[in-house]
């Protein structure tokens, strides 16, 4: 399960000193920092995009708030909506000047800009915000090198095994050469150590290593090494579904043991429906539903979880649906009030189950109560702003478009995520 976001009161802004004492204990400040420029040219606002029902900003967000190894989280940004998500992950907004939000403005020009205007802060780890299976252990690690160990600067690498060549022009007449490699000796695979690359998933720096500098690196200097499966990178739209099949499979959900559900509430206004309503000549009013979303439910009650679908009083058209959506779907059917909660926690009781048991679905205020309590819940992508945030998931999709068959897969998917998570995949080295 997606840990819950950690909504601010929108008072953190401004230097650090304006909003956190320094530590009286004499130790180290240690701020982590994550740039997200509003002007992405090759996925336009990327770093608030939805990666697997998570802002793509949110997945490092959560890991390094959840690290329990930072004074303060922060995220640079000169754009409005990316501010509104970084506080709602739970961090500090350093709204950066103009000077360093050009296509030109390097890394290290920004980070220089941050540590100057926050004195107080001793140790920056810049995290990057297209890296989502950076897990906390990452950033733990890599910090006590620091902290620890005496480094001045520490950064990510991954280990790739893949054979260099010398580029050639068209029409120079140049013949390649290998550059890490001899033809004539070539290693397999399991016999060669392969080259750490930097993978760009985090730089972490003492402050006195970076004023004053151009280097990405000073001082005494130690790398990182990450497992390729947590190395994933996202710069081009072609990078998306690769990413969001590895985030589902590697990535960080947070503190808490994905939930296991055995019954879901899921209301048809909204999600089961589009929200429109088609009138006849003869007055009659009609709703569609989409197969898609009825695959779904068959999906969740082969693995024997029961779904009951939620009408509203208020909503003659869905309740005059109730038969037919019994019989098509094999789901009970309940009338709710204007606080779904109310009718049913009853049910739940009866059951003999907690709420973490629960899977709700929902689209509108009514059923904030009921996303808030249940242990995996989630929306279709259209839903109110304020509505999303009380949901652990966001579906890409719009209600009636299919949300209730990609929350389906979800929760299927955090079914085999328990079931794997004492020893996760690896990939086979020495047979790969």
């Amino acid at each position: 399960m997606a840990s819950r976001k950690r909504c601010s009161n929108g008072e953190q802004d401004g230097p650090l000193s304006e909003c956190k004492h320094p530590r009286a204990d004499g130790k180290r400040h240690v701020a982590a920092l994550v740039l997200a420029r509003g002007g992405s040219k090759g996925i336009p606002l990327k770093n608030i995009k939805m990666l697997a029902g998570v802002p793509l900003l949110g997945w490092v967000l959560r890991a390094a708030v959840d690290s329990d190894m930072f004074d303060s989280v922060w995220v640079s940004t000169d754009h409005d909506e990316i501010e509104k998500v970084a506080k709602c992950w739970g961090a500090q907004v350093h709204r950066r000047s103009l000077e360093v939000s050009k296509d030109s403005s390097s890394s290290l020009e920004t980070i220089q800009e941050f540590i100057r205007l926050n004195p107080a802060i001793d140790v920056v780890c810049n995290i990057q915000a297209t890296s989502p299976c950076l897990h906390p252990f990452h950033l733990k690690e890599a910090l006590e090198m620091i902290t620890q160990q005496g480094f001045d600067s520490v950064f990510s690498v991954v280990r790739r095994h893949q054979f260099r060549w010398q580029e050639v022009k068209k029409g120079s007449g140049e013949i390649t050469k290998a550059f890490n490699l001899d033809p004539a000796r070539r290693p397999r695979r399991q016999d060669w150590d392969g080259e750490l690359c930097e993978n760009g998933s985090f730089y972490i720096y003492l402050k006195e290593a970076m004023v004053n500098t151009t280097l990405v690196q000073g001082g005494k200097v130690a790398y990182y090494e990450m497992l390729p499966e947590f190395s994933v990178d996202i710069d081009v739209d072609i990078d998306w579904p690769v990413a969001e099949q590895r985030v589902l499979r590697y990535g960080y959900f947070g503190r808490t043991t994905p939930e296991v559900v055995r019954l879901m509430f899921c209301n048809v206004s909204g999600c089961l429906t589009e929200g429109r309503i088609f009138l006849s000549k003869y007055g009659e009013e009609m709703v569609s539903i989409n197969t898609r979303d009825t695959t779904g439910i068959r999906m969740l009650q082969k693995e024997a979880m029961e779904v009951v679908l939620l009408t509203s009083k208020l909503d003659s058209v869905t309740q005059s649906l109730a038969d037919k959506l019994a019989e098509r779907t094999g789901c009970k059917v309940i009338s709710v009030g204007e606080e779904p909660l109310n009718d049913l926690r009853p049910m739940v009781e009866q059951r003999k189950l907690g709420w973490k048991d629960v899977a709700y679905m929902g689209s509108d205020t009514q059923d904030i109560s009921c996303l808030n309590l249940a242990g995996l819940s989630a929306v279709p992508g259209d839903a109110p702003v304020v509505v999303i945030n009380a949901a652990k998931y966001t579906c890409h999709t719009a209600g009636g478009m299919g949300a209730m068959r990609e929350f389906a897969e979800h929760i299927l998917l955090q079914k085999e995520k328990v079931k794997s998570q004492l020893e996760q995949h690896r990939i086979d080295r020495k047979n790969f």
